[in-house]
């Protein structure tokens, strides 16, 4: 995650939208998909609300999921962990040294983690229909392109958009629009997947359907206005996207 200004969708806009494009989704076949990546492909947001956890435990603090999802999928431009635990303690921190302990520590509890259920069953499938995918991530290229290479993901994307191309995290539709244009599909022709309240405004300001895989941070949200909701990509059949 990194900083970037914040684009405020009401939830109120975001459900009418979504009741306008599922009529006009209705007789577009489904062409493409974009995957978001942390907590969709891979579970990095819960090692990195730990980390971020722990240190507010060290001064006594808590960092509940509640507060921390403002950020999910985003940056910190809705909410800032680090000027917060500031103005908490009235203290001013080496950000530097924290940080790259902080990171230390995230890398530790992921070293051995793996790809989401579903992820390489859905890939494969999707490979062998024809069927293009890209990511469209709020982090970096470095982060994102790092972890696609080491788990062999490479061949199965088309294209990997993150920060780096567009300057503006979700809720901004910026990332998606790129992936599509990349895809050579019009939002109507993609299915963006999700597991984040910021990256379903991101993808129904960008015309596109979008199908939420809530992760353990993010169940407790409302996703109303999502084209469909279901608790793991292990159960989703791309046959039953009616192409």
């Amino acid at each position: 995650m990194t900083k970037a200004d914040p684009v405020v969708t009401s939830p109120d806009l975001l459900s009418s939208a979504a009741v306008v494009a599922d009529e006009s989704f209705s007789a577009t076949p489904i062409r493409g998909l974009i995957f978001d990546f942390d907590g969709l492909i891979v579970d990095t947001e819960t090692a990195i609300y730990q980390a971020w956890k722990e240190l507010y435990d060290e001064h006594q603090l808590p960092l509940t999921i509640e507060v921390w999802a403002q950020c999910i999928g985003s940056d910190f431009g809705h909410y800032d962990p680090a000027a917060d635990l500031e103005r908490l303690t009235g203290l001013t921190f080496d950000w530097t040294s924290l940080t790259q302990r902080r990171r230390e520590r995230v890398n530790s509890l992921l070293s051995s983690q793996d790809t989401l259920p579903g992820i390489r069953e859905l890939l494969q499938h999707a490979q062998a229909v024809g069927m293009p995918c890209a990511v469209a991530s709020s982090s970096s290229l470095n982060w994102v392109g790092g972890w696609i290479n080491r788990l062999g993901l490479m061949p199965y994307f088309k294209n990997i958009t993150t920060l780096d191309d567009v300057g503006r995290a979700k809720p901004d539709p910026g990332l998606f629009l790129h992936a599509a244009e990349k895809l050579e599909l019009q939002p109507s022709e993609i299915l963006v997947l999700e597991d984040s309240l910021n990256g379903l405004r991101a993808a129904t300001a960008a015309g596109m359907r979008c199908m939420v895989v809530p992760g353990m941070l993010t169940r407790h949200l409302d996703f109303t206005g999502a084209w469909r909701q279901i608790e793991s990509l292990a159960e989703f059949d791309l046959c039953n996207l009616g192409r």
